[in-house]
């Protein structure tokens, strides 16, 4: 999150620099600074601005490369999902949020997960089409992890096509681009490395179209998903 985000958050309320500044805990003068770059947005305080000033979470910090390389990320899925909206896991939903990016890049990265896990991750991408998708790509691409978040960002793309939302599809479109120029040859799964040999043979020949680009065994499809904008 930027100086210019804040500012911009500040505005739709719409609020003054005072009344923000108040509703913050800090000076105006303060404010006033980080809102022109002049300091650094503390991880605390952009917290606080997704709750009072209704920033959206794709706004919260993505780790640093030594922060990243370094690991250390142990996330409850099924709870964060549902923290950042996710329907199927509302009930679980918990009051501090994860940076949409960093959740779809973990959760691609498991050798499995919970199906119905892995189910909520085209929602992010549909949900958060806002999110830092260079460096998610960045990432993915370092793993080896571009056909899965490719396949997700496929789903979520016919999620959005069949709602006739044009403009969050064409967002996604745009994302899958240099997707597609790295795709992987090799076959993968979707987050479920642990299946038998008996279901891998039988979803190589039951797998959806979209599945079989992204070369993944996986029984998920679009059309089975539907989601709220």
């Amino acid at each position: 999150m930027d100086g210019t985000t804040l500012r911009d958050a500040r505005k739709a309320r719409p609020w003054t620099q005072k009344q923000a500044a108040e509703a913050l805990g800090v000076t105006q003068a303060y404010l006033s600074m980080l809102e022109r770059g002049r300091r650094e947005l503390p991880e605390e305080l952009v917290r606080k601005a997704l709750k009072t000033l209704a920033v959206r979470p794709t706004a919260l910090p993505l780790p640093s490369a030594e922060e990243f390389r370094a690991g250390n990320r142990n996330h409850d899925f099924s709870a964060a999902l549902g923290a950042l909206g996710y329907p199927k896991f509302a009930y679980l939903r918990k009051k501090k949020r994860v940076n949409p990016a960093l959740l779809l890049f973990d959760a691609l990265n498991q050798a499995d997960l919970d199906s119905r896990v892995a189910e909520g991750l085209p929602w992010l991408a549909h949900t958060y089409v806002d999110m830092n998708w260079e460096w998610l790509g960045r990432n993915a691409r370092v793993h080896d992890r571009q056909n899965r978040l490719g396949f997700a960002v496929s789903l979520a793309r016919e999620v959005a096509e069949r709602e006739n939302d044009r403009d969050r599809a064409e967002k996604l479109r745009q994302c899958l681009d240099s997707l597609e120029r790295a795709r992987l040859a090799r076959e993968d799964t979707f987050c479920h490395d642990g299946m038998t040999e008996a279901e891998k043979t039988w979803l190589r020949q039951h797998r959806s179209p979209t599945a079989k680009h992204w070369n993944l065994l996986t029984d998920l499809r679009g059309e089975l998903l539907a989601y709220e904008p």
